[in-house]
């Protein structure tokens, strides 16, 4: 019996050391800009639809203050029919996320994959409910990688000769 009393002990210290390591949570999702644009309209609807669609994805953190950060997805996606625009939408996703305790490349990678892998299920809906809105077909997208496009991105200024201290491109 001394040793079931024994077990909630280390159970109950392992919480504890837990909260006093890196903490990360989310605080708020909210839709920041949307815009949407049909400029051929309605003359688009006369053709038969097969458009070829552009997708472009950018992200950018901010220090709201201390262990406090927005990050900012922003995601647009434009439809063009014989080279000129169908439509175009373009989204910004942000959240508020907290994060407290990480080292500073830790939190660069937190900011650049973690809270846009969060953010971007809502971006997806808000770009598909807009064209749907705009009379067009749904625009299902595709998920993205977002580990593989930080790593992309700091391979790319790793092999920048001056590049200086990598941590000045995440610093908008």
């Amino acid at each position: 019996m001394a040793e079931e009393e024994n077990v909630p002990q280390p159970a109950a210290t392992g919480e504890s050391q837990r909260t006093e390591g890196p903490q990360f949570a989310l605080q708020r999702i909210y839709l920041k800009d949307s815009s949407f644009e049909s400029p051929r309209s309605p003359t688009v609807f006369q053709g038969q639809w097969a458009p070829k669609i552009n997708f472009d994805i950018k992200s950018r953190s901010e220090k709201v203050q201390d262990d406090v950060y927005e990050v900012v997805l922003v995601l647009t996606a434009e439809a063009q029919m014989e080279e000129q625009a169908a439509f175009l939408v373009e989204v910004h996703q942000a959240g508020i996320f907290a994060a407290k305790d990480f080292e500073e490349l830790q939190l660069e990678q937190l900011l650049a994959t973690v809270c846009p892998n969060i953010l971007f299920p809502y971006a997806r809906e808000a770009i598909d409910s807009l064209v749907v809105k705009g009379s067009f077909p749904a625009l299902a997208l595709a998920p993205v990688n977002f580990d593989a496009l930080y790593k992309q991105q700091k391979d790319a200024m790793a092999q920048q000769p001056a590049a200086g201290n990598g941590t000045g491109a995440n610093e908008n």
